[in-house]
């Protein structure tokens, strides 16, 4: 390593390291850099886990964001990805122990956001399937988006989630289920849309690389009432595939 780059990686760490041996962090204008560092943290996190903020308010956030950067410090210059573990994170930080929720809701956040900034290719349109005999449809393969995601909780996140985006309040008959969901992006637009938990193992199944038909006979072993037609009908309306 140069010494220049040296210089550049532990001018780096000391940012978020109190106690580092970097010569030049014990001056006291260096708290100005410090500052500057950790306030450009918060303000990624607080950008990238809208829904975390909403439900536990802005200082509760930052207050818990500060613990967080200390603990698990950038590793991309690009502060608009920062946070990929901050979910896991809440789950573990004892403040937040009493809304089993919230890890759920920020791995949410998280995923909107990997759908986002996630790679720009053509969506497989609802007609894309039309014209082929069932034998070649069950045969097909579909290469999911690169924008999609799957999510599945044991908690209702996917209604706390929604109802914490759209800035209201939750229900008070809210039921606690598990609740599944599947993250698309079409038009530039990021869509949250629950579904069944048929219908999300037969996308892992398509993702996995199985064919139609082999996917739906999962699916089926696992749900046995599910309608396979159904489900593929949404997952292509949502824009799931790739073409």
């Amino acid at each position: 390593m140069t010494t220049l780059a040296g210089f550049q990686d532990n001018f780096a760490e000391a940012l978020y390291d109190d106690a580092g041996s970097f010569s030049l962090a014990r001056h006291a204008a260096f708290a100005i850099y410090r500052n500057t560092a950790m306030r450009a943290c918060l303000d990624a996190l607080e950008a990238n886990y809208p829904a975390v903020v909403c439900l536990v308010g802005r200082d509760w956030f930052r207050a818990a964001a500060a613990v967080h950067v200390v603990q698990s410090p950038p590793r991309d210059a690009r502060l608009f990805v920062y946070g990929d573990d901050f979910a896991d994170f809440i789950e573990a930080f004892p403040p937040a122990a009493g809304l089993p929720y919230l890890a759920d809701v920020a791995r949410l956040d998280r995923l909107s956001l990997e759908s986002l900034f996630a790679a720009d290719v053509g969506v497989l349109r609802p007609d894309g399937l039309t014209g082929l005999d069932p034998d070649a449809l069950g045969a097909r393969r579909l290469p999911l988006h690169p924008a999609t995601r799957l999510f599945a909780a044991t908690t209702p996140a996917v209604t706390i989630w929604q109802a914490s985006r759209a800035g209201v309040a939750v229900n008070d008959d809210l039921v606690w289920d598990a609740e599944f969901a599947v993250v698309t992006r079409t038009d530039l637009e990021v869509v949250v849309t629950p579904v069944s938990a048929s219908a999300l193992h037969l996308l892992e199944a398509i993702g996995a690389g199985a064919s139609l038909a082999d996917a739906a006979l999962s699916t089926l072993a696992m749900h046995p009432d599910a309608p396979i037609d159904l489900n593929l009908a949404s997952l292509l309306q949502v824009g799931a595939f790739a073409p």
